[in-house]
């Protein structure tokens, strides 16, 4: 009758999955409310994933999904307003924009209500900072430049909107 207790007993919620929604209570979080994930299943899901794919097609999306990543924070890094938070030796790229908490936060409101891609975000020393994760097999560097293209202009609306 009182999900708070089962649920407030086995979260985990990092920064970034801390949202609107999940704040209000407006969706339910199944993820709570089990006992997490085990090794063997685990193990049986990179089984699958490695029959499907194969080794060699594994390494292959790894590399073009560092390389894409490498691609974006080639862009974050040339652009004026923003900057690279941390180092992205692989696939998750995090930055943030100059003009403060506020514009950056903004700027995951207006991309992620879009539709067109989603951010995550968390916060690291103190600071407000976006992350770009990519990692599906269908993503392609056009994918990646759309991404930058949608928030380059979700920049742009939130300095207009908050200045």
């Amino acid at each position: 009758k009182n999900r708070e207790a089962l649920t407030s007993a086995l979260e985990i919620l990092p920064e970034y999955l801390k949202t609107e929604s999940s704040k209000e209570d407006k969706v339910t979080d199944y993820r709570d409310w089990q006992i997490p994930l085990g090794r063997r299943f685990r193990a049986l899901k990179l089984w699958m994933v490695i029959r499907h794919y194969g080794v060699e097609g594994l390494c292959h999306f790894a590399r073009d999904h560092i390389q894409q990543a490498q691609m974006f924070a080639a862009w974050v890094k040339a652009d004026d307003r923003f900057a690279l938070a941390a180092p992205h030796p692989m696939t998750l790229v995090t930055f943030r924009h100059l003009g403060g908490d506020a514009v950056t936060e903004r700027i995951l409101e207006i991309v992620n209500e879009s539709g067109q891609l989603y951010l995550s975000h968390c916060k690291l020393a103190g600071k407000y900072i976006l992350r770009m994760a990519i990692g599906s097999s269908k993503t392609t560097e056009q994918h990646i430049e759309q991404a930058w293209k949608a928030i380059c202009q979700a920049a742009e609306q939130a300095q207009l909107e908050l200045a």
